[in-house]
């Protein structure tokens, strides 16, 4: 009953996820500049970081086709849009799926990923390495062949992240796009391999590498423990990162570049106080120390002043995250603080640091009720 609830709550966060409330339209109104249409190809167009860019360039004017899987979530989110965006279903692994999607682009944003934590497929790289490599890896591959056989190849912008930089607590900060990259990660290393085969490609490209982009989204994920409390991570607004993407679209400085999109400053933050303001502004309350892990974590603060200055794409903070899911849960914010000790404990269950070697009842109960998946194979062409 609780994923079914919690399901439920992310329902009612699409309208906050799509970008298409009215500060959102006003932020972007206010920085969009004025240009030539473009033709965007935007692959994981439906995800958290796709919705957002989706939403920011089709502000700006440009003509988006968007490129994912067809899967009911995707499907519902993509109605949101309709009339406005051309829509490709397809799978990156297929190539005659990425070559149609491919044709008369001028642009192409590349955020489709299997990330390694609250992945929307349900699925994640480090549980399913070799899986997600196809995807990761071999679906970027069949992308930059596709877009080298066009007759006049586009432009590529393509989403990275700062866990290349691997375990840096012990470092002085901030992060900045010259530092060594010391991956820890099956996802991590995915990152470093594409980038190595864009920046060989003979394409133009760029390479935005992103801060810590919290989904609008309320998921159990026992990967959130995982990370210490004085773990140092930047935060960027997810609607931030799309108008960093929109806004790169007719920048001709971001070419040939590595950027590091961060939320600046004011979003810098240890991982105690993301979670304590993202926990108490939803009414859960802060969680005790032993929930969480002790060993470092590959997040940190990033140096952002020279994306910041190009692209002009920093307005938002946690506060605005937090206010962001409360809109979303609405009446439920009242509900979650009345049953606050139940909710606590679902998410303390979850925690192996807790429990130890022996799940506790709850936490046994709570994946008794998960369905027992695997990830989606197709056939790769």
């Amino acid at each position: 009953m609780l994923e079914l609830w919690l399901r439920d709550i992310d329902r009612q966060l699409e309208v906050v996820r799509s970008g298409e409330d009215n500060f959102a339209r006003e932020l972007v109104r206010m920085t969009s500049r004025k240009g030539a249409t473009m033709n965007v190809l935007l692959t994981g167009a439906f995800g958290n970081v796709g919705t957002s860019t989706l939403a920011a360039l089709l502000e700006q004017g440009h003509a988006v086709r968007c490129f994912d899987l067809k899967t009911r979530a995707n499907v519902r989110t993509s109605r949101r849009f309709r009339g406005r965006i051309d829509v490709v279903w397809g799978d990156l692994r297929r190539r005659e799926d990425v070559a149609a999607a491919v044709d008369g682009q001028d642009v192409v944003v590349h955020l489709a990923f299997i990330i390694p934590k609250l992945s929307v497929t349900g699925f994640e790289t480090e549980d399913h390495p070799s899986w997600a490599h196809e995807i990761n890896v071999g679906g970027t591959h069949n992308l930059l062949d596709a877009m080298k056989a066009q007759p006049r190849p586009a432009k590529l912008l393509f989403a990275s992240s700062y866990h290349i930089y691997g375990r840096t607590q012990h470092q002085d900060p901030p992060r900045t796009a010259a530092d060594p990259l010391q991956p820890i990660e099956h996802y991590a290393y995915h990152k470093i391999e594409c980038e190595e085969m864009i920046r060989s490609s003979g394409l133009e490209w760029a390479i935005f590498r992103l801060a810590a982009t919290l989904p609008l989204a309320m998921r159990l994920d026992p990967g959130m423990f995982d990370i210490p409390l004085d773990n140092r991570m930047e935060y960027v607004h997810t609607r931030d990162v799309g108008l960093a993407f929109a806004n790169a679209i007719e920048e001709p400085r971001v070419w040939g570049k590595v950027l590091l999109i961060g939320g600046g400053p004011r979003c810098q933050y240890t991982y105690r106080q993301i979670t304590g303001q993202v926990l108490e502004g939803m009414g859960v309350g802060t969680l005790p120390e032993e929930a969480f892990g002790r060993t470092p974590f590959p997040t940190d603060w990033l140096a952002t002043q020279e994306s910041q200055d190009i692209l002009q794409y920093q307005r938002l903070t946690l506060k605005d995250y937090v206010k962001d899911m409360r809109a979303g849960l609405g009446a439920r914010c009242s509900l979650i603080r009345a049953c606050r000790p139940l909710v606590r404990a679902v998410l303390l269950s979850q925690s192996p640091y807790l429990r130890g070697d022996q799940p506790s009842w709850l936490a046994l109960l709570i994946n008794k009720l998960r369905p027992l998946r695997t990830p989606p194979e197709v056939e790769a062409r």
